[in-house]
């Protein structure tokens, strides 16, 4: 009995676009008139101006040139990966990353299991504050290196760093990309509710590193170093704690970079690559070696930085063929005939399937708050409870959807097949919604505003 697998994850995401251009010819052209909104000064929706224009079907030719348009919107995050991509293949080939798992891996001797919590909070605190995603693909390496060390299966790579960071934005009390765009649509104090959705974060946290744990501790299997990586070692030997300490310096630099100075992919790339470079110079590789740390880099990262380029052309698709906002329209207008319960629970729906062809969060929020806000008013519902459902909705179908860019490119990188991740995911998500449906429920019970 052949055990079933899913496509490709280019054969599914060339799926999602054709699907996306066929649907363009069964769907009615729709739009909503849109304004700009002076508090978040991003463009938003008017409700109740949903009205139809003529129709724009996508055709073949039209579909195949809106990949190279996905593509180029998607430029900067490629790019950012393939930098970076290349630079932690220069600092593997020092031995210096080897070298600081194994300083690891010796004092945390029979308790190496800790170091999967440890990753796991700092990801998802890096989601809940700025949405971490796309920038933990650069970190794939690092990652699958100390995965590797410990024993660790690759999927452990993927569950601590994005699947963390997905939760952590799900249930962040402060992400300004979600919860603080959402916020300000729905003209709610930014911040409120902090403390209910933090109780629930650490919840929703626990819960995840603990099914991720589990796994991890039932696939491991001790690898030791190849003679490859030995004579690495053995080359870069008495520069380790330079290049670490170099590595550490350039980490540093990301993160006040990011939080505090609101960096672009950019900026983030260019700081990669000097990394690379500097860090090749000083582990002894020199200046040909160097070069040739990053076109493997280059290689390995490829698939991955163009994955996400493809994920990209399904939004493209869907908005040349003008039926973004019919879908939004059709999903929205039935929830104004439920009960107020089960209207929260149906917007939780709607937001989920809605992640589906709108990937963006902030984009998401851009495009579905104005049309629930005056519906939640009009059903008697709370807005904040609201902004809980589209949330929990679409951040976490960060977690299964492969229209999300940065998952599939995470499981490429790792050489993890979307059905074993979804093997893994599926009772954890289940159980996430679950605790997402309780909070819901819960703030309507005690009028949470």
């Amino acid at each position: 009995m052949n055990t079933f697998r899913f496509p490709h994850p280019l054969v599914l995401l060339v799926g999602f676009i054709i699907l996306s251009a066929a649907l363009s010819y069964v769907l009615p052209a729709g739009r909503f008139d849109r304004k700009q909104d002076p508090v978040t000064r991003r463009e938003v929706v008017v409700a109740g101006s949903y009205h139809r224009v003529p129709a724009t079907p996508v055709g073949l030719l039209d579909m195949v040139v809106d990949i190279p348009k996905g593509l180029a919107d998607a430029a900067g995050v490629v790019f950012l990966i393939f930098l970076a991509g290349g630079a932690f293949t220069v600092v593997d080939q020092t031995g210096a990353l080897r070298h600081g798992v194994d300083w690891l891996l010796a004092r945390t001797q029979g308790r190496q299991v800790l170091v999967i919590p440890l990753i796991g909070v700092l990801f998802a605190t890096m989601g809940a504050l700025e949405n971490m995603g796309e920038e933990i693909i650069a970190l794939v390496p690092v990652l699958l290196v100390l995965m590797r060390r410990l024993g660790f299966p690759a999927l452990t790579a993927v569950a601590a760093s994005a699947g963390a960071a997905f939760v952590g934005a799900s249930f962040s009390p402060i992400n300004p990309f979600q919860v603080g765009i959402a916020q300000k649509l729905a003209q709610l104090p930014l911040l409120s509710a902090g403390g209910y959705r933090l109780a629930f974060l650490v919840l929703a946290l626990a819960f995840w590193l603990w099914g991720t744990i589990r796994h991890a501790q039932r696939h491991r299997v001790l690898v030791e170093a190849t003679e490859q990586e030995r004579a690495a070692d053995a080359t870069g030997s008495g520069r380790h704690g330079l290049v670490l300490l170099l590595l550490l310096v350039g980490f540093s630099f990301f993160a006040y970079g990011v939080v505090r100075q609101g960096w672009g992919f950019e900026e983030m790339a260019a700081l990669f690559f000097a990394l690379g470079v500097a860090a090749g110079l000083l582990g002894g590789r020199g200046l040909t070696g160097t070069a040739e740390g990053f076109v493997l880099g280059f290689r390995d990262m490829a698939f991955s930085a163009m994955l996400l380029g493809f994920a990209r052309a399904i939004f493209v698709v869907l908005e040349q063929g003008n039926i973004v906002d019919t879908i939004v329209h059709g999903l929205a207008e039935p929830l104004s005939h439920l009960p107020v319960a089960f209207a929260a629970l149906g917007m939780m729906a709607v937001q989920t399937a809605l992640h589906v062809p709108v990937p963006s969060g902030s984009g998401q929020a851009t495009l579905t708050m104005p049309l629930l806000t005056p519906l939640s008013d009009l059903i008697g519902l709370s807005r904040q409870v609201m902004v809980l459902a589209f949330q929990y909705g679409a951040g976490l179908c960060e977690l299964i959807t492969p229209t999300n860019g940065t998952l599939m490119a995470m499981l490429a990188a790792t050489g993890v097949r979307f059905e074993q991740w979804l093997k893994f995911v599926w009772p954890l998500y289940l159980g996430l919604v679950v605790l997402g449906i309780v909070s819901v429920v819960m703030g309507i019970t005690i009028g949470l505003e």
